[in-house]
């Protein structure tokens, strides 16, 4: 199976990431195809939430380069990354709780100024999540887990991104929440925005993505077709139960 011929819109080559003396990213390569859900999937401490902070610059790499629609990203700060069309859902959700959810819709849009298609944006975010339309005024820490997932993913989405990063969407939510969370991911990706994910449910994330990197203690593993890799037997014993 080939992988998908659009223009390759994020490219990280040789990425080196420390805390300290601790290097968290060594050596990580891997690419984003226009158009693609690609995840990341490793046990806790492989990398992976380091990986798409270093992406979303909140962090700086000690080495390495991240290409974003052929212009040189890393070490830019994380603002500058929002402005080129980068946005990231983040692990824990972080939304703002003594805010409401219309308040919190409208932070994700501050860069921009389009007041027209930020409006247009929020309705579209509001269909996507009818729970967010009818708890529109309510604070968000008051509202359930599946509900503050929902809200950092429409936060996400009002930044208007080329590029959704999404970290542990399926964190602590029940199974009948994750399913509704991938199938909405299936719908951002089919209405043309690309999506880097960052998943501790390997199966899902497998289901749903198109391509797969794998990272053990800081590297890469593997990679492939998310398919491929879904019934190859060393990531099913390692992440899908060893069914």
């Amino acid at each position: 199976m080939t992988r998908k011929t659009t223009p390759v819109m994020l490219d990280v080559k040789d990425l080196n990431v420390s805390y300290g003396a601790i290097a968290a990213v060594k050596g990580l390569t891997l690419e984003v195809r226009q158009g693609e859900i690609v995840t990341l999937i490793g046990s806790n401490g492989a990398g992976k939430s380091t990986t798409l902070r270093t992406i979303s610059g909140l962090l700086k790499p000690k080495s390495g380069s991240i290409t974003f629609e052929g212009e040189r990203i890393d070490g830019v700060p994380g603002h500058e990354i929002v402005a080129k069309g980068i946005c990231q859902s983040p692990e824990g959700r972080r939304i703002f709780p003594r805010m409401t959810v219309d308040e919190n819709l409208d932070l994700g849009a501050f860069l921009r100024k389009d007041s027209a298609a930020v409006k247009a944006d929020r309705d579209m975010v509001l269909d996507l999540f009818p729970r967010l339309k009818e708890r529109i005024t309510q604070k968000a820490g008051t509202m359930s887990g599946g509900e503050q997932q929902m809200l950092a993913v429409g936060r996400a989405l009002m930044g208007k991104p080329k590029l959704l990063i999404l970290d542990e969407p399926s964190m602590g939510l029940a199974p009948v929440l994750v399913d509704l969370i991938f199938e909405t991911i299936a719908k951002i990706r089919d209405s043309g925005t690309t999506i880097l994910l960052v998943e501790q449910n390997a199966l899902a994330a497998l289901r749903i993505a198109d391509y797969a990197y794998v990272l053990e203690s800081g590297h890469l593993n593997m990679e492939g077709h998310a398919s491929d890799l879904a019934n190859d037997q060393r990531v099913v014993n390692a992440y899908l139960g060893g069914h």
